[in-house]
């Protein structure tokens, strides 16, 4: 006997469980499916992304600030070392009080909760196989099912002494060597954890900088903010290989353009290049939803081109970041229930957790002048940012990009410690069409890090007050 829904949604990542919230709230009859083996809701961002790697960042530099910056503010401490199964375990149960509130959120919204693999077996039914095989019945379907760890060739990912974000996030000691495969955010976040809890980190990245995807003047100063913590950089280099044994592993390393070969040895390595789509066995094939080459589906406003189908979040085009897929949600259940639904990927913030903070949002200064748009650029040291000298933590900067026409925001770019922070103010300013000196002109608390926000945008005119 089968069940009827408005809505069935198949995935509970950030994307998914946000859509049957919408749905329930707007009075949709929803069934959201997920097929973790852990059977807890949340996809990949609560269970082995997002949440638990923010956990260990927290408690990692909560203790590497005890070890080493305490004694200069006056706090005497003594015998500071790393508990890490305890850290661990505060790490899961951040995790498990979270995936406990999503189950709860979904009861409140009167969303019928199915564990198991969902396929689309023909338009308007999905077949869910668990601990029982469950026929659904669908007016509107939405495919919410994130994204996967890219595997890189001839590096095999076992989970112990190669391992992905996943495998990092429960590593049962401290490496004393991490070799880091890619220079993006997720190695970067990951490989500072084991860097302060004192492993020698090493990143192997294929480009010729790190965070490719963000500004070139930010990611070259974060590149030296690292370095100056510890972290070696190999960049314009690709790993060919990797050999275990019982101890290490040794990596074969070449220059990305070609070259002598050398060998990097490690304790663990952390494969890091990247994640794709995850839209392999779900039927789609059955009702002739259509991929590009990538396994990316192809929507427009979300819609698939199978008519009652549509697809949101990493398996769709845009950035493959939760807050997006959030939105996504919300704006494709607004369209179901026949609202208004849109989302601006102009103005989705993109934040790298480290010490300091990583955030952007907008337009980076090469894409600009590849655009060939006329700008003006304002720039404020956090060095100069009361708050920040009071606090010892001046590393960074604020840059303000904006029409030289219009003045028009079109970018802000953040690297300073609590960024992902700081750049709510630019989402909201782009957002509205806002322009520089409507920041500059709006008063800001002092003394406070988001000063240096409204500085540099004093700065894309010339007036900055304190620098």
């Amino acid at each position: 006997m089968s069940q009827s829904f408005d809505v069935v949604i198949i995935g509970a990542g950030p994307g998914g469980y946000n859509a049957a919230i919408r749905a329930g709230q707007l009075g949709l009859k929803a069934a959201i499916i997920e097929k973790r083996d852990s059977k807890k809701l949340g996809g990949t961002c609560l269970n082995v992304g997002c949440i638990p790697s923010k956990a260990l960042l927290h408690a990692s530099q909560l203790y590497e600030i005890a070890e080493k910056d305490f004694a200069g503010l006056g706090i005497k401490t003594t015998g500071v070392s790393v508990d890490l199964p305890q850290m661990l375990k505060q790490k899961d149960d951040a995790v498990e009080g979270l995936t406990n509130g999503v189950e709860f959120l979904m009861k409140k919204n009167k969303v019928t909760t199915f564990l198991g693999s969902g396929e689309i077996i023909a338009p308007g039914k999905v077949c869910v196989t668990g601990d029982e095989t469950v026929e659904l019945d669908a007016k509107h379907i939405v495919i919410a099912t994130g994204s996967e760890v890219t595997p890189l060739p001839g590096v095999e990912i076992d989970e112990k002494q190669v391992v992905s974000s996943t495998g990092a996030l429960a590593l049962p000691k401290v490496p004393k060597h991490l070799v880091v495969i890619g220079g993006g955010v997720i190695g970067l976040e990951l490989g500072s954890v084991w860097r302060r809890l004192g492993a020698k980190v090493t990143v192997v990245e294929f480009l010729d900088r790190i965070l490719p995807t963000m500004d070139g003047e930010v990611s070259k100063q974060f590149q030296r903010i690292l370095k100056k913590q510890g972290v070696d950089f190999k960049l314009s280099s690709k790993v060919t290989g990797a050999k275990k044994n019982k101890t290490n592993v040794k990596l074969t390393v070449e220059p990305a353009a070609g070259g002598d070969v050398e060998t990097i040895t490690a304790d663990a390595v952390l494969v890091a290049i990247g994640r794709r789509p995850y839209t392999e066995s779900l039927g789609l094939g059955n009702v002739g939803v259509e991929t590009d080459k990538r396994g990316f589906i192809l929507t427009n406003h979300f819609k698939t081109n199978v008519d009652g189908i549509w697809a949101i979040g990493d398996c769709i085009h845009g950035p493959m970041l939760a807050h997006k897929a959030e939105d996504d949600a919300v704006a494709c259940i607004e369209l179901i229930a026949g609202k208004a639904g849109h989302v601006n990927y102009d103005t989705v913030p993109n934040v790298v957790y480290t010490y300091p903070e990583v955030a952007s949002v907008g337009k980076t200064e090469e894409q600009l002048k590849e655009e060939g748009v006329s700008y003006k650029a304002g720039k404020f040291p956090f060095m100069a940012n009361s708050r920040a000298k009071t606090n010892h933590e001046t590393d960074g900067f604020v840059k303000v990009l904006a029409d030289s026409e219009t003045d028009r925001v079109l970018g802000v770019h953040i690297v300073g410690v609590e960024a992902g922070e700081l750049i709510a103010e630019a989402v909201s300013v782009i957002e509205f069409g806002g322009a520089s000196e409507d920041i500059a002109r709006t008063c800001h608390a002092h003394p406070t890090r988001s000063e240096a926000v409204r500085q540099a945008a004093m700065a894309v005119e010339g007036w900055t007050m304190q620098a």
